[in-house]
């Protein structure tokens, strides 16, 4: 949270896939370079397929799965850890955007702070709530959309991530204001819930 106070608004991508949304090594370095490649400012929480971390999600060295040097390159515009505190972080003035599994409360947390996401499901129910946001309720991007892998080695390749993130961030992206409408709604629709105090 520090690290975000010192950040500009809306200038950081925040990456988070809940407590059981996981990534072998070979993504995960796909997903640094599109980091990298994007120069956008990026907290990143890294939770690691259970294979690799005795199925805890965590690793006590981050950088040895990540692509050498990575950390290094990005340390003046990057933070990665093994978890962070969702909803503070979406909170937060500095956050202009959310990559995210698509959990439900995710998806909440997100719309009730305006923060726009990219969806990549994980499993479970998150495919369709990410269809439903993007293709029913136009309030994300289309990062990828199904749980399932299209090619050979099963990775979300390098490209499509920073293109996705771009547009993410891009301040004329309609989808922005979209959110931001829907979090005026959301408050909007609590506030009727308040009753005064006798």
């Amino acid at each position: 949270m520090k690290w975000l106070d010192d950040q500009p608004p809306s200038s950081v991508v925040f990456l988070c896939f809940g407590s059981m949304g996981s990534f072998e090594p070979d993504q995960l370095a796909e997903m640094a370079l599109a980091l990298e490649w994007s120069g956008y400012r990026v907290l990143w929480s890294v939770r690691l397929s259970k294979a690799y971390t005795k199925g805890t999600g965590e690793h006590s060295n981050i950088s040895e799965m990540l692509p050498q040097g990575f950390l290094e390159r990005v340390q003046n515009r990057g933070l990665v850890s093994s978890w962070a505190p969702q909803m503070e972080v979406l909170a937060h003035e500095a956050v202009g955007g959310f990559v995210s599994h698509c959990g439900w409360n995710s998806i909440l947390e997100s719309l009730w702070h305006g923060v726009p996401v990219a969806t990549w499901p994980v499993y479970a129910e998150q495919q369709i709530n990410a269809f439903e946001l993007v293709r029913e309720l136009e309030l994300a991007m289309d990062l990828k959309m199904d749980c399932r892998m299209e090619n050979a080695k099963n990775l979300v390749v390098a490209e499509e991530i920073e293109k996705a993130i771009r547009c993410l961030m891009d301040t004329e992206n309609p989808t922005r204001k979209r959110v931001l409408e829907m979090k005026e709604i959301s408050r909007k629709a609590i506030e009727k819930f308040h009753f005064p105090k006798h």
